[in-house]
């Protein structure tokens, strides 16, 4: 239990970091325009958090890019293999809509110091 809790716990830090490290877009907002969409990402980026973070780093997630049938293919493995996902449809458009195969791809992660960080699988 202690295990899953600070799991948990930096997951969500992790999270928090993430999204205050993008000053080009101001409190994430994917849709300002549109609030009807912008609830509908909202949601979906909940469901991200509780559904994927348990388990997922951010970055493993924002790494993807992948098509919407992909994704709902990913969700099917997911669920399989355990994941309780409570809005499914929500989470499925967020993320073909956040990490789509039309996206530009990340970039690589980086060390403390800025550099390339080393993969230590190639080591």
């Amino acid at each position: 239990m202690k295990l899953w809790c600070v799991l948990a716990l930096g997951c969500a830090i992790a999270l928090a970091a993430g999204q205050a490290a993008n000053p080009a877009n101001p409190g994430n907002q994917a849709n300002p325009g549109n609030p009807g969409k912008q609830a509908n990402t909202d949601r979906g980026r909940r469901e991200e958090q509780r559904s994927c973070f348990a388990c997922h780093s951010l970055r493993l997630v924002d790494s993807q890019r992948l098509s919407r049938a992909t994704w709902n293919k990913e969700l099917d493995k997911m669920t399989n293999w355990g994941a309780k996902i409570q809005d499914r449809d929500a989470l499925l458009e967020y993320l073909a809509a956040k990490y789509g195969d039309d996206k530009p791809a990340a970039p690589p992660a980086m060390s403390g110091d800025g550099s390339r960080a080393t993969d230590r699988r190639n080591r």
